[in-house]
């Protein structure tokens, strides 16, 4: 019996390691992001861009901690600390790991606001998103709260439940549409359409955008691996079909993007994202074509974006994490089946139906949340204050402060 009773501790403690060890992983992600922000945007907005981000994952822990994980998983964390370690705090540290899916939204969303947003009320949408927005959605295909149920009824429907691994639609899809309303409310930045013309505005730092790339593919490996969630359960398919999607997304980007920097190191994000939800059940060729697929639509609805529609959406987050969010979820549905060398038990339709819901659903739920924030607070800088740059006119200090001062 004591052998037995140490066999479990041991396997909950190595559990207990590993949910910890992802959550890092992804912590790490927002680096990535900021990063990735702040090469994109011009030099007056790279603070911001920095700053945004990590005053996302303190937001987003205090939301999700109070609200969000308790809405989702009907687990409350207002009790004393010998209840919370009851489990050796295996329970706590699934919150932290959860977390930072949520604190993703936010973060999607701000590469397609930046350079124009008002801090208070993107702080006070960060809040709402990981809060209220995101672990309702999460609570239908993940929580214990509805999903049992919910996924119970598609499965009746459509022969088998949504599948969503790591969070193609729930995490990435959702952040990616959610950020559509904002940036349409917001309207595009200035002196970026004249009289009707594009006119790019080039990005700023190269390296810092490559730098932000790397972060966030190397982060990513926790983000889809450790989703499992338990040691036992960990697979090598999941970790290859990470890399594969990603080799496809560089080499899209490569191709589709005729050599173009930016593409490229985006190319390896969209077929991260595209890869989430398939990633326990297809094949590695499979996910390599998932991700040359994903670099092909971010490519092609990055440019449709910004020049036939002139919706100024500075990271293409729409298209990277939205458009993608949604192939991602077709695509289990499409290479997880066994005639395409996947491990079944995947429905294209309920798969489709996944991706329609959660479009609905973070539209209605942006347009909401950005709408009421608009009327409240006004969302956009004025004009003086985005001529002079988010960084100044909100945090009064430049990224380069030793130039003002230079001799």
């Amino acid at each position: 019996m004591a052998v037995e009773e140490g066999i479990k501790h041991l396997v909950q403690s190595l559990n207990v390691f590993y949910l910890l060890a992802g959550a890092v992983m992804i912590l790490s992600m927002h680096a990535g992001f900021a990063f990735l922000e702040a090469g994109t945007v011009r030099r007056k907005n790279q603070v911001n861009a920095l700053v945004k981000i990590i005053v996302d994952v303190a937001v987003a822990t205090v939301a999700y901690y109070f609200i969000g994980y308790p809405l989702a998983h009907k687990v409350c964390f207002i009790k004393p600390a010998s209840a919370l370690v009851s489990d050796q705090g295996l329970e706590l540290v699934r919150f932290f790991f959860l977390l930072m899916f949520a604190a993703c939204i936010s973060a999607i969303v701000s590469g397609g606001v930046a350079e124009r947003m008002k801090f208070r009320p993107y702080v006070i949408a960060g809040f709402f998103l990981a809060g209220v927005i995101y672990p309702i959605f999460e609570a239908l295909i993940w929580g214990e709260r509805w999903s049992p149920a919910f996924q119970g009824w598609v499965e009746h429907i459509f022969g088998a439940p949504i599948h969503d691994f790591a969070g193609s639609m729930v995490v990435h899809g959702l952040g990616g549409i959610i950020a559509l309303p904002a940036i349409l409310l917001l309207g595009p930045r200035m002196g970026r359409y004249v009289r009707g013309k594009s006119k790019p505005i080039p990005v700023s730092n190269i390296p810092y955008l490559a730098l932000g790339s790397w972060i966030l593919i190397i982060g990513w490996f926790g983000f889809n691996v450790m989703s499992s969630q338990k040691l036992t359960d960990i697979s090598g398919l999941v970790a290859v079909n990470s890399l594969m999607a990603t080799a496809g997304g560089i080499i899209g980007g490569l191709l589709f993007g005729k050599n173009d920097p930016g593409f490229i190191h985006n190319g390896a994000l969209a077929g991260l994202v595209a890869i989430c939800a398939g990633s326990d059940i297809v094949n590695p060729v499979g996910a390599f074509v998932i991700g040359v697929v994903a670099a092909y639509i971010f490519i092609k609805f990055f440019v449709i974006f910004q020049e036939r529609l002139k919706i100024d959406d500075v990271l293409g987050v729409v298209p990277l994490h939205g458009f993608n969010g949604i192939w991602g979820g077709i695509a289990a549905g499409i290479f997880g089946q066994k005639f395409l060398g996947g491990l079944g038990g995947v429905s294209l339709a309920a798969q489709i139906f996944g991706a329609v819901l959660m479009v609905v659903y973070a539209l209605v739920a942006g347009f909401i949340l950005y709408g009421s924030l608009k009327a409240v607070f006004g969302l956009r800088l004025s004009e003086e204050e985005e001529f002079n740059g988010a960084d100044l006119s909100i945090h009064k200090i430049t990224a380069y402060p030793e130039e003002k001062f230079r001799v």
